[in-house]
């Protein structure tokens, strides 16, 4: 069965389909998670309770560009709405926050289980927005209407994100060889 066939069955809500369509994505779709979620239960709830909102707005999709990336998009908008309401952001009424590049003094490139460790252990305003614009390439401007914040607090908030996992980075290079790569 090719993918358009796939997407045209779980758009006829068929089990079958939807089994497929889960075990052809979940993993791609898991690794979103993770990296939107405060912990890997909480990533395993999001891809679970994610997967049941993709299969009631599939049939919006209108295969018109890659489904792909429509079905990432889905999840990441539903792992966002679970952030949505909740006090997490810090308004900032000055945009003059300036984005730079933090650079890390250290030697070794750090381990990726490491680095996606301290990313998760963000609070959820700082995670949230550096995903969103360091590794999925939003826009503030994106990222200030996905979640309801300004322009502004999303700088604000992605500076201080850099800020913290700098810092911890740099103390670890002095404590800990561990988690660090050749």
């Amino acid at each position: 069965m090719d993918i358009k066939e796939l997407i045209l069955n779980c758009q006829k809500n068929e089990p079958k389909a939807q089994g497929q369509l889960y075990k052809l994505f979940s993993s791609k779709l898991f690794t979103i998670c993770l990296k939107y979620s405060r912990n890997y239960e909480e990533a395993q709830d999001n891809l679970q309770e994610g997967f049941l909102y993709i299969f009631g707005k599939i049939d919006q999709y209108n295969f018109k560009g890659s489904f792909e990336g429509w079905i990432k998009r889905v999840m990441i908008n539903y792992v966002l709405q679970q952030y949505r309401g909740a006090p997490i952001f810090e308004v900032v009424k000055d945009n003059t926050i300036i984005e730079h590049d933090i650079l890390i003094d250290t030697e070794d490139e750090v381990s990726l289980e490491y680095l996606l460790k301290i990313i998760q252990e963000l609070p959820d305003r700082y995670r949230l927005v550096f995903n969103l614009y360091i590794l999925d390439g939003y826009s503030h401007k994106e990222i200030a209407s996905l979640l309801d914040i300004t322009e502004g607090t999303s700088k604000s908030n992605l500076a201080r994100a850099k800020m913290i996992l700098k810092e911890k980075i740099e103390t670890l290079s002095l404590n800990n060889k561990e988690y660090f790569t050749k």
